[in-house]
């Protein structure tokens, strides 16, 4: 696979929809909107209420953000860093997240349709009720991610890592390409580990249509 780049293309005259509530976040917003050659730099700042669509954060570091409901359709974070953020409910549809680094993030109900996550690492990641829909997820690293309830309507992998937990309200319909397991399904207080075809199967029945790779191919 080749080196992936930025994804989207944000003017250079981009201001957003809306500023956050918090007073110090917004500050640190438009102390970089007025010099942007470097990453923004918003580590644990609260950047709730804000709309900030189709704006460009490559490179950008939003460890232990609060992000959630934030607006943030068709936005860039190539490359940014975004560990233990919390996005519960943000809208990144559309959004791109190629090489994003989103461990231990939370992402609860967010939504993500049409986002572009190749190479992104997501370990230790609360998806749960999350909604995926026609996401490519390719050469991507999951592991440990709560995907319970979470929809994944015609979403494409491509040789990902794929150790995460579901369970029967988790929608794989559509849901084509090929990944490494093993997965867990949750139901009730019992869970049960699927690999190889098994796994297929699994999917297969919900209407998806996914080859799992021997963990022999898997690089690394």
């Amino acid at each position: 696979m080749g080196e992936s780049m930025p994804c989207n293309v944000t003017t250079a005259d981009w201001q957003p929809a809306a500023f956050p509530a918090d007073l110090e976040a917004a500050r640190h917003l438009r102390e970089w909107l007025d010099d942007p050659s470097y990453s923004l730099y918003g580590i644990e700042q609260d950047f709730r209420g804000a709309d900030l669509s189709g704006g460009d954060f490559s490179g950008g570091w939003f460890i232990g953000a609060r992000l959630a409901g934030v607006r943030l359709a068709g936005a860039e974070f190539y490359r940014a860093d975004l560990q233990s953020a919390d996005l519960t409910g943000a809208d990144l549809t559309g959004a791109c997240l190629v090489k994003a680094t989103l461990d231990e993030a939370v992402m609860r109900s967010a939504r993500l349709d049409g986002a572009d996550m190749v190479g992104a690492d997501l370990h230790e990641v609360d998806a749960a009720g999350a909604s995926f829909r026609g996401t490519r997820i390719s050469g991507a690293s999951l592991l440990g991610v709560d995907l319970r309830g979470a929809d994944l309507t015609d979403a494409v992998m491509s040789e990902n890592s794929f150790k995460v937990r579901v369970d029967d309200t988790t929608v794989v319909r559509g849901l084509t390409g090929t990944v490494f397991g093993p997965i867990i399904v949750v139901s009730g207080d019992a869970s049960r580990e699927l690999a190889g075809g098994e796994l297929e199967a699994w999917i297969r029945a919900r209407g998806g249509d996914v080859q799992v790779i021997p963990p022999r191919r898997q690089a690394g």
